[in-house]
């Protein structure tokens, strides 16, 4: 049988080459994981719960509304409504099986083959492999200060064939968080261009503030420019029950559902039982899960302070460092497989998250605790350069 060329020439996940090179180590000492970012620890006691319940019901099995549970679709558009001190309705909420869902259905209804999608760099690789699968031609703004990039430089990639602008805040790989002034600017040369900003907002909840990530929900037009994305992944500890959101226009999520039924029908029904019972009575618990990452985070900031081995971390934010290393004139790829090798460290080389090779990889510090952070700052400067 003939493949799929479009398929066939696009790389494999970055996640299942990283864990490949496991088989490659040389030491018996304890495995640092740093690549994937996927909360270690279980769900709160009332998903579980909720979970064995919907199990032993007679329709617990049954499919669901193609947009989704109605109760969870209410639940979701309240807590937005509150949490961004905005206006969501429970029509605006599509429930999807997870973020990346969300994301490709989304784009596959924005953009035909051909069309232009604006990718803030570093990307979320995924989002990138999608666009090129589907013939979509990704354009990359390059960031400003502070990897924060900045509406005159979105608004100069903006042409005939642009259908969307897409930012992901706090950023993955980067974790820099986009400040609400700046998304709120980017919105604008979106509307103007009538175009979507595609906001992924998958670690939303792991900021370092309460206030509202943005406040775009406030204005009451948000619906013809903002397309918000979202994951339970996170927040409630359930990567496997497969969870994510579209909020946007009942326009554009009618054509998402059309989409949607093709490939899933609807959202797992577990999995939307197990994310309506969190966000009714996780709330403490989220917080709680919240700040235990934003402890990490300040430890991991630390620790890279005094530059490890001429490693530079060049920000960190959400579960996520970026980091630079000192090393010029050799390959990311090369030197990711050296620190799993001979240094049992594993992590996501930054050219899987960039058109080309800025020595870059990133560092997932929300899987471990305090003490494997403070060693992998040992095991970078054992592999760097001497300071």
């Amino acid at each position: 049988m003939r493949l799929n060329d479009r398929v066939v020439g696009t790389t494999d996940s970055p996640i299942g080459s990283a864990y490949a090179l496991l088989d490659h180590r040389r030491n018996e000492r304890e495995l640092l994981d740093l690549a994937q970012a996927a909360p270690q620890y279980p769900p709160p006691p009332a998903v579980a719960e909720r979970v064995a319940g919907v199990a032993r019901e007679a329709h617990g099995a049954a499919y669901v509304e193609i947009a989704g549970l109605p109760s969870l679709r209410e639940a979701f558009a309240e807590e937005l409504s509150g949490a961004y001190r905005g206006r969501v309705r429970p029509q605006h909420v599509l429930v999807t099986a997870g973020c990346n869902q969300a994301f490709c259905l989304v784009a596959s209804a924005l953009a035909a083959p051909g069309d232009e999608i604006v990718l803030t760099l570093p990307y979320y690789f995924n989002h990138d492999m999608w666009l090129r699968v589907q013939r979509i031609v990704p354009v990359y703004l390059e960031p400003g200060p502070y990897l924060v990039p900045t509406p005159e430089a979105a608004e100069a990639l903006v042409t005939a064939r642009t259908r969307a602008i897409v930012l992901v805040s706090p950023g993955n790989p980067s974790g820099v968080t986009v400040p609400p002034d700046r998304i709120a600017a980017l919105a604008e040369v979106a509307a103007r261009h009538d175009v979507a900003l595609v906001l992924d907002e998958t670690y939303r909840s792991f900021r370092d503030t309460d206030e509202p990530a943005h406040d775009l929900f406030a204005d009451p037009e948000w619906t013809g420019t903002l397309v918000s994305l979202h994951s339970f992944s996170k927040d409630l500890a359930i990567p496997g029950y497969r969870v994510g959101a579209v909020v946007a226009s009942a326009a554009l999520n009618r054509e998402v559902t059309k989409l949607l039924d093709c490939v899933a029908i609807c959202a797992p029904r577990v999995g939307q039982e197990a994310a309506l019972a969190g966000l009714v009575a996780g709330g403490t618990w989220r917080r709680d899960r919240a700040r235990e990452v934003e402890l990490k985070r300040h430890a991991f900031a630390a620790a890279m302070a005094d530059r490890p081995g001429g490693f530079e971390l060049l920000s960190a934010g959400g579960f996520f460092g970026w980091v630079r290393h000192p090393f010029a004139d050799r390959p990311t790829t090369d030197l990711v497989r050296e620190l799993v090798v001979e240094y049992d460290t594993l992590v996501i080389p930054g050219t899987a998250f960039l058109p080309d090779d800025r020595g870059t990889f990133r560092v997932s510090f929300s899987n471990v605790d305090h003490a494997a952070i403070t060693d992998f700052a040992g095991r970078l400067a054992a592999a760097g350069r001497p300071q």
